[in-house]
């Protein structure tokens, strides 16, 4: 089974930039893209399903790198305070009223969210991640999954730690199921929240198991301050002394970090994940992505949860990404529109570890996205990859392919019910909230 889509705009995404091809041929057998370029002749194509892609483009899928995706349940429950704030007095209470099957539909909803704006893949951190797992593989989506671990206890052994314990048993079960659609972190939520010896602790773990590093990395002013007064260093050199960094770590936000310790991310790899909605929501700053840029860092975007941002839309942090640092440094050069569309894309498939995607290219897993590009603000179309990241709309998008399936098609949902999911959200608001 597989796929010929005909007469469509390519962006690729390739190793040496992103190339557009004006009327082009894109063809998948089973989960894997099979051919990109010009028109050809294709010797089995009766057994394929061909789609005309006559004014539209065909993009790799966008990769959201940092989520909570059940937040979706708190969209706009704490709003307008800032993040110790709505983190501490807020979230954090509502939070302990959860269930698993709270998580379990809160996560439906924001696959289902994801899915419309063209989201494939994504990175997120929470609990409960065995019901988040489960709906995930119903989903078709390819995600990296963690358990949030918090515990500021100082202690020398978490052998009984119920958190890394959960974390543990998750990995043995979801890790490289569903065609290696689902992988496992390890997630340290922060360093003001866990103890220097556990953060250690999840270091040790993650390491038998070969596993990434998920983290929530200088958010504020005041966690930066924090972390001067109590270690003597910034919460970079903290994690890096650790020795978190040693394994594949995506760190998210980033708003404080300094020079020095964007060399030590470089030095170590490190995927920095810009948040830009978020962080500015909650009032947190704009982290330093041009300096990131130019020591060659990884720079991945992500929406944060919908509670803090509201939404997943990957277009608007997209649009935010190469628009709020030109305005703030006074530099129009400052974040590119190509730069802005790799972080969305290809730059979030490298810093979750899935680097079989993220590109149209032959022998590249078929996660794949075709715009619709009759809108009105598309017209012109003097530079397609500009409109794409200035102009585009979580709206345009028309089909959603992931792993060679079509998840999504013109409104229509292939893996979800979204009635179902309504009504079960419905029914999990009134209980929380009354």
């Amino acid at each position: 089974m597989g796929y010929i889509i005909e007469n469509i705009t390519v962006v690729t995404c390739d190793d040496d930039g992103i190339k557009i091809l004006k009327n082009a041929v894109v063809e998948t057998e089973d989960n894997i893209i099979t051919y990109v370029g010009p028109k050809k002749e294709f010797p089995d194509i009766n057994r394929k399903v061909r789609i005309d892609g006559t004014g539209k483009a065909l993009i790799p899928g966008l990769v959201n790198a940092h989520t909570h995706i059940p937040m979706t349940l708190l969209r706009s429950y704490a709003d307008d305070m800032d993040l110790h704030t709505w983190l501490f007095d807020h979230i954090f209470k509502i939070e302990d009223k959860l269930t698993d099957e709270d998580v379990y539909w809160g996560t439906q909803l924001g696959l289902m969210e994801m899915l419309a704006g063209g989201t494939t893949c994504f990175s997120d951190m929470y609990y409960y991640v065995d019901r988040i797992a489960e709906a995930t593989a119903e989903s078709g989506m390819r995600a990296l999954l963690s358990r949030g671990l918090t515990n500021n206890e100082d202690k020398e052994d978490y052998g009984d730690d119920f958190r890394i314990n959960e974390a543990v048993e998750t990995f043995r079960k979801w890790n490289g199921e569903v065609n290696g659609r689902i992988r496992i972190a390890f997630a340290p939520h922060a360093i003001y929240t866990c103890a220097p010896k556990y953060i250690r602790a999840i270091r040790d773990t993650a390491e038998k198991f070969n596993a990434y590093i998920h983290v929530h990395l200088d958010e504020t002013i005041k966690e930066h301050n924090d972390s001067l007064h109590q270690f003597g260093k910034t919460p970079a050199r903290h994690l890096y002394d650790i020795g978190l960094f040693d394994l594949p770590t995506i760190a998210a936000h980033c708003v404080f970090v300094t020079e020095e310790d964007l060399d030590l991310m470089k030095e170590k790899n490190v995927s920095f994940v810009h948040n830009p909605g978020s962080n500015l929501k909650l009032g947190s700053g704009i982290a330093p992505v041009p300096e990131a840029l130019k020591k060659g860092i990884n720079v991945a975007l992500g929406t944060d949860g919908a509670s803090s941002n509201n939404n997943l839309n990957m277009w608007e942090e997209m649009n935010l990404a190469a628009l709020i640092h030109k305005g703030a440094r006074r530099d129009p050069l400052a974040v590119k529109a190509e730069e802005a569309f790799k972080m969305a894309t290809v730059n979030g498939a490298r810093a979750l570890g899935f680097n079989n995607t993220g590109k149209i290219k032959e022998g590249f897993a078929a996660d794949m996205v075709i715009i619709n590009l009759s809108k009105p603000h598309y017209l012109p179309e003097h530079n397609l990859l500009s409109n794409l990241a200035y102009s585009a709309q979580a709206s345009d998008v028309e089909t959603v392919f992931v792993d060679g399936k079509i998840l999504y098609d013109k409104g229509e949902y292939r893996t979800l019910d979204r009635e179902k999911i309504l009504y079960n959200v419905n029914k999990v608001c009134r209980r929380l909230f009354g």
